[in-house]
């Protein structure tokens, strides 16, 4: 097969993957209804950890989470080798799974499967971050955690965390001065998908803004004034 034929093949395989929707798949198999008439209507975790309890709640978390490692794994699996234009100074082959990880998050967002109606994208870009670029993951969990705590709210952990990826990037490639290669691609990378996981929440920030966003109450342990819920009961 042909380069291009290869590439086709690995942005197909990484939709379709992305697609599934295991939040929608798991509530009908085992609860007889689609999870996205219940709640906020998304199929994420988030609202299968309000609807479906904690242990669906779990699963369907990390099976979101398997769709960007197996994408990552499966581009680096059939792109080994392939060579095209480069002018990153970026390995192929590293640009090739972050692509697949990328068109796999929107497969999520967007899935074919269940009528483009689909999550949000942060679990499947946990995953792709997993295997690309750890340590920001890791300092962005620590932002989603911190926040959650202060807040109670996920949205806006998860906010924080994807707009945490790139700032915590630039940091410590310009001020600590940790040698990044291609630097650049990657942080150009991290900003699209930080403004992605924006747009997809776009519903959200309107609620936060007006103080109706949907509230673990119990997760906030660190209880702030103006971060608490106006005008309906904590959730």
């Amino acid at each position: 097969m042909t380069t291009f034929s290869l590439l086709l093949a690995i942005a197909i395989l990484s939709y379709l993957i992305g697609s599934i929707p295991w939040g929608v798949i798991i509530s009908k198999s085992f609860f007889g209804f689609d999870i996205r008439t219940k709640g906020s209507g998304n199929m994420g975790s988030t609202n299968a950890f309000r609807i479906l309890g904690v242990k669906w709640g779990i699963i369907v978390q990390l099976l979101d989470i398997s769709k960007g490692v197996a994408v990552v794994l499966l581009a680096g699996l059939i792109g080994e080798g392939l060579s095209f234009p480069n002018a990153t100074g970026f390995e192929d082959l590293t640009i090739i799974k972050f692509s697949a990880g990328i068109i796999a998050i929107f497969g999520h967002i967007f899935t074919v499967f269940a009528g483009f109606k689909g999550g949000k994208g942060i679990n499947t870009a946990v995953g792709l971050f997993l295997l690309i670029s750890p340590i920001e993951l890791s300092i962005a969990l620590l932002v989603f955690v911190l926040s959650l705590i202060l807040s109670g709210y996920v949205s806006l952990g998860s906010i924080l965390a994807s707009l945490s990826m790139p700032t915590s990037m630039f940091v410590r490639h310009n001020i600590l001065g940790v040698n990044m290669p291609s630097y650049t691609f990657l942080i150009y990378a991290d900003i699209f998908i930080a403004v992605l996981v924006i747009y997809t929440h776009r519903a959200n920030i309107k609620r936060l803004l007006q103080g109706t966003e949907n509230h673990f109450a119990k997760l906030q342990l660190i209880k702030i004034g103006f971060l608490m819920p106006k005008n309906r009961e904590n959730k």
